[in-house]
């Protein structure tokens, strides 16, 4: 999600919708790639969503717990959240200042989650984060984290950018050029927690610029994962799982 670190004049054109046009829609998207990878961390009693924007996860996120806090600084995304979800009594908004997660209370938290949000931010914002996760999350409590990993391609990178000064550099999709996977178990750890899986994952191109990183707690009894599995087929998958969502009917078309 673009949100005012990544895009502040951002016109919110489809709530959200447009980023998952390559899995044929947030549905798609949802349940053919993002479910299938924190499942093990759902049902949980309470979810913090951070970064939530339109509430394009959140809407999904709410049927699988009790509580579930969305945490955005963007006034516009707590506002159209606070539409979407007026009806939900389990869903709370907390427009934070900061990153500061101070209004969530801690050691109450089983599932972080952030998806296409953080990913754009830069190491100071992910390290704010981290260092507040090990107080907020539940002694059992898991955290899945989507950031970005292309500062592995530093030494290319700086090659593109005397390369294409002044041109842009649309093919980073807005990642930051120092975050890497392993800068975030280092942190993570830093914190007092634990990686328990990383995956590198493609977007829309062929370089692992993304990570997806499962943390929990530091004393967590959880393995920890001892390299990250590297995913060079991840827009493959958004290509079949677009394929199967057109193939069928939606669910709207039956009423």
């Amino acid at each position: 999600m673009r949100r005012a670190m990544g895009k502040p004049d951002y016109e919110w054109i489809a709530a959200g919708e447009e980023w998952s046009e390559p899995w044929g829609g947030s549905a798609g998207q949802w349940f053919g790639s993002i479910l299938p990878r924190i499942q093990g961390a759902l049902s949980a009693k309470t979810i913090l969503e951070i970064g939530s924007g339109f509430g394009r996860w959140s809407h999904y996120l709410r049927e699988h717990c009790t509580q579930l806090y969305l945490v955005d600084p963007d006034t516009r995304c707590m506002q159209a959240c606070q539409e979407r979800f007026a009806t939900d009594s389990k869903v709370r908004f907390y427009r934070n200042e900061g990153d500061s997660l101070a209004g969530i209370a801690d050691n109450s938290v089983d599932f972080i989650f952030s998806f296409d949000s953080l990913v754009h931010v830069q190491r100071q914002t992910i390290e704010t984060y981290l260092s507040q996760f090990a107080a907020k999350l539940t002694p059992s409590g898991l955290g899945f984290i989507h950031h970005s990993n292309l500062g592995e391609y530093a030494s290319s990178l700086a090659r593109r950018v005397r390369t294409l000064r002044g041109k842009g550099m649309a093919s980073d999709h807005q990642r930051d050029p120092e975050m890497t996977a392993g800068l975030f178990r280092q942190l993570a750890e830093q914190y007092g927690l634990q990686c328990v899986c990383q995956e590198l994952v493609n977007w829309r191109g062929r370089r692992l610029i993304d990570c997806f990183s499962m943390i929990a707690p530091g004393e967590s009894k959880r393995k920890a994962a001892t390299r990250p599995l590297r995913n060079h087929d991840f827009m493959l998958e958004a290509q079949l799982i677009r394929r199967i969502t057109q193939h069928y009917p939606k669910a709207s078309a039956a009423s």
